[in-house]
């Protein structure tokens, strides 16, 4: 038996939390709720991938201790679903492909180092770092075994995800393969209530619509209803005044002169 194994009959833990906490102000958590959210939005049917925040990662089975825990991490080709953690070995050897990193005051060079060697060395295809309070955009796609700088991160095209990142006006916008801007939590409500709202409207509109059909079509049956009896006490004053006509002739009176 391997010295720096444990034996079979002991369990490996994978713990599900690091410890750490997922945002360290709120400026970072608005960022990484809103990369998460979004990418759930967008993942769907011909990119259908697993996303994740602040979930640890295992790249090797049997060393718990070789793990690190993204912002936000996209998985493709690995269903969506809940999990503790992601064990590389159990997602059909599948790792993740696309990373956030978004930085907080507390990150040091020397872990975003470490990040950047880990997720290299485990296959991650492109890195993307953001700093939301110096508006700094870092970015590494991979080539062959390495990650190379991208030189102009603004305006850049995600190839997995589709999705364009510009530093307009001082900050950081991303935008959905439908162009579409990614939108915080609050202005998605905001956007779900205003899109509820003229969904109200519409069927307010509808219900108004229907109601004056009705009210157009009874007044048109009632125009029918009183033009037909019209039509018919016309009728019967005709008769009437044959029926006279008639008596009158028998009666010898020439009804043909004037």
């Amino acid at each position: 038996m391997s010295a720096g194994l444990p034996s079979k009959s002991t369990p490996i833990i994978y713990p599900d939390s690091d410890g750490q906490p997922m945002a360290e102000n709120t400026l970072q958590y608005e960022w990484i709720v809103t990369i998460k959210g979004n990418l759930d939005r967008i993942c769907v049917g011909e990119r259908a991938a697993f996303v994740a925040g602040d979930n640890l990662i295992y790249p090797v089975e049997g060393h718990p201790e070789i793990c690190k825990a993204p912002d936000v991490y996209v998985a493709f080709g690995r269903p969506r679903g809940h999990r503790g953690s992601y064990k590389v070995w159990e997602e059909g050897g599948v790792f993740p492909q696309v990373i956030f990193e978004i930085l907080s005051p507390k990150n040091s060079r020397k872990e975003m180092e470490q990040k950047l060697v880990f997720y290299r060395d485990y296959g991650a295809e492109e890195y993307v770092v953001f700093d939301p309070d110096e508006k700094v955009l870092t970015i590494y796609e991979r080539i062959g075994d390495r990650f190379a700088l991208v030189n102009q991160p603004n305006g850049w095209v995600s190839p997995r995800l589709g999705i364009r990142f510009d530093l307009g006006d001082g900050d950081l916008v991303i935008a959905g393969p439908d162009g579409k801007r990614f939108l915080t939590y609050e202005e998605l409500f905001d956007e779900a209530d205003a899109v509820a709202a003229q969904a109200r409207e519409a069927e307010e509109r509808a219900k108004q619509a229907e109601l004056d059909a009705k009210i157009a079509d009874a007044q048109r049956k009632s125009a029918e209803t009183k033009a037909s009896a019209a039509e018919t006490r016309a009728a019967k004053a005709e008769q009437e005044r044959d029926r006279l006509m008639a008596k009158l002739r028998a009666a010898g009176i020439d009804t043909d002169s004037p």
